[in-house]
């Protein structure tokens, strides 16, 4: 009874087994990042089943030849260490088991009487409360190799540069040997001593002690990998520990980590670059860059979860829902010239203006009045709701309200949404969630038609590339993207099966004189789509979309005086819809009949003088557009709660 209250008051205590280094893992198993443990141990978890069978047999023959059987103590070693004890005055040879050495992995103490005693104790409750497999397990996740490396397994890595289920006999042997003496048999250190141990070991398990020195070619301490820090640190961040398996491509991510190096070799050590690469139709992330150097001034933050401002990178989405809005088509001309939008009047990057072009045109060549006007009709307010309902964490200046400045980058957006939004946008125009994790994702949500997506596509492939970039097979729509101050370059693409997105600045948010999107980020953008393996898909066909009757938009918002009028609802009116109550849809002036468009879907044809009585889908923003039999339109945008 004693024992039992004993056993239930001080269970063992698991806790250093647990705390567990952060290994993250490509999709394939390949190791790509390793963090410490919480206590600053590389401690790996590792089982019998992770190591090869040689260095189970050494282990149990070496150290606990009745492993298998015994309660955690061993009567028969015990007796043999204190007669030798007794016989040569030192201690020849020690009597614990290999649950006894569990038990003091778990709890270090001092190795005195008392200790020993703690141990007996401990390894006896150790056996009745799990199996022998588990125990073993304990040992090779806990065995101390030297310095801050624990276990089997982080030590064949960091020694061997080999994972420990495919070690030769005399590997096995040296990983064996060291725990007895883990700081004076260190190989980085003491060479001599390890091989010798090692020796020792072979010889008591019957096998060759002169083994060749291709089997232990360099015993110094390697770093483990380190090619997705911001990625592990997130992880850690999140609560994970252990192996954790990711949906990276470990050559991609190797090949973007390498880029990132080189890159920093011939710019300014201030600036650094990130980049994402997403499969695009299972929304999973392929590689992860959350910066260039980790170790350096400001290289701990990840970038990739960075909100910075995206310049012109958000235009596409702009242009896509005014196609939806039949507000343009590719070839619709647009006004470029200087305009005053109560107040703001922005100018181009180049400082000109090309007068009249096409929406192609203007997108491709990033025009920046065509844009403003084109978000005006939209709608600001609701431009920024859709890609908030799409999932991207948009953070506004000031008051917080949008305004036409969203178009140029007026808006704080991480890597990982507008990457979500790009691979929305080359899959139909409908954006679900990225993930790193197999299990993670979400439902997707269409922010465009697939038909403006499309038709968005074809132009963004038109773009003219950066200077020193030639066309490929591979045909990359893209587009680049500069913030104020040249502070931030953006280049995000898609191909049928990949998007990557590639950002170039400085963490802390200062000038990069001279950088912008088109001349930096883009070149590396292209760089990593040729990593990629060749798409299976191609793009989708591109639709015949018609304008309602707009073949000419100007740079500001058309005077409807003479035309139609929207009487109800009013503009930016919140109204209540319940189940199965339609919004009545009132329109006057202009020329009757009416045709309504409703986030850029035509409605049946109302009876003439007579309302539309429309069914809304449900909570959300709806952009409302009337057109009279004289192509005269007016629209609004109102919000259903």
């Amino acid at each position: 009874m004693l024992v039992f209250a004993a056993d239930r008051t001080f269970p063992p205590d698991l806790s250093r087994y647990r705390a567990l280094s952060l290994e993250v893992q490509a999709r394939d198993g390949t190791v790509v990042d390793v963090l410490t443990s919480p206590d600053g141990y590389y401690r790996l978890p590792a089982g019998p089943s992770d190591v090869s069978p040689h260095y189970v047999n050494m282990l149990v023959a070496a150290e606990d030849k009745r492993f298998w059987w015994n309660p955690g103590v061993d009567p028969l070693a015990m007796a043999r260490a204190v007669w030798q004890l007794v016989a040569h005055g030192h201690v020849v040879s020690g009597g614990s088991t290999l649950t006894m050495q569990v038990a003091r992995l778990l709890t270090p103490h001092r190795h005195d009487l008392a200790g020993k005693l703690l141990d007996m104790a401990r390894a006896v409750q150790l056996t009745a409360h799990f199996s022998k497999t588990r125990i073993l397990s304990m040992y090779l996740t806990l065995a101390p190799y030297g310095g801050n490396i624990e276990g089997v397994r982080a030590a064949s890595e960091i020694y061997l540069q080999e994972e420990p289920d495919e070690l030769t006999d005399a590997q096995a042997a040296l990983l064996v040997a060291l725990p007895r003496s883990p700081e004076r048999l260190r190989p980085d250190r003491h060479l001599a001593a390890a091989l010798a141990a090692a020796r020792r070991v072979l010889l008591r398990a019957g096998k060759n002690p002169d083994f060749p020195a291709s089997d232990m070619p360099d015993l110094e301490r390697h770093k483990l990998p380190a090619l997705a820090p911001h990625l592990a640190q997130r992880l850690r961040g999140e609560g994970f520990a252990g192996v954790v398996r990711t949906t990276l491509d470990a050559r991609v991510q190797r090949e973007i980590a390498e880029l990132a190096t080189q890159e920093k070799n011939f710019s300014d050590p201030r600036e650094t670059m990130a980049a994402l690469v997403v499969d695009n139709q299972s929304r999973k992330i392929l590689a992860y860059l959350g910066g260039g150097d980790y170790f350096g001034p400001g290289g701990m933050v990840d970038m990739v979860r960075a909100r910075r401002s995206p310049g012109s990178a958000l235009k596409p989405f702009i242009y896509g829902m005014a196609m939806d809005d039949s507000l343009i088509v590719p070839d619709t001309m647009l006004q470029d010239s200087a305009a005053d939008f109560g107040g703001y009047a922005p100018k181009n990057f180049d400082g000109g203006f090309e007068g009249m072009v096409t929406a192609a045109q203007a997108l491709q060549e990033s025009r920046n009045l065509p844009a403003l006007a084109l978000l005006r009709a939209v709608g600001a307010r609701r431009f920024v709701a859709a890609l908030r309902n799409a999932g991207a964490k948009l953070a506004l200046p000031g008051d917080g309200q949008a305004s036409l400045a969203v178009a140029l980058g007026g808006v704080g957006i991480s890597m990982q949404d507008l990457a979500m939004l790009y691979a929305g946008l080359a899959d139909g125009g409908e954006v679900a969630p990225i993930a790193v994790l197999p299990n993670r994702g979400g439902r997707g949500v269409p922010v465009m038609t697939a038909g403006a997506a499309a038709e968005l596509g074809e132009i963004l492939r038109g773009s003219p590339l950066p200077d020193g970039v030639a066309a490929g097979d591979r045909k990359i729509a893209f587009k680049t993207g500069t913030s104020y101050g040249f502070r931030d370059a953006w280049a995000a693409g898609f191909s049928p099966d990949y998007t990557v997105v590639v950002w170039v600045g400085r963490v802390d948010g200062t000038p990069c004189p001279g950088i912008f999107g088109r001349a930096v980020a883009a070149p590396l953008m292209f760089r990593i789509f040729g990593f990629l393996p060749a798409d299976a898909h191609a793009p989708p066909a591109v639709p015949e979309m018609q304008a309602a009757g707009l073949k000419v938009f100007g740079a500001t918002r058309p005077d409807f005086s003479a035309g139609p009028k929207i009487l109800f609802p009013p503009d930016g009116a919140i109204l209540q819809v319940t189940d199965g109550a339609p919004v009545s849809l009132e329109a006057a002036g202009g020329a009757p009949p009416y045709r309504w468009v409703v986030n850029g879907k035509m409605l049946p044809a109302a009876p003439v003088g007579e309302n539309f009585d429309w069914q809304p889908d449900g909570p959300g923003f709806a952009h409302i557009v009337v057109i009279d039999k004289n192509e005269a339109t007016a629209s609004e945008d109102v919000q259903m709660r």
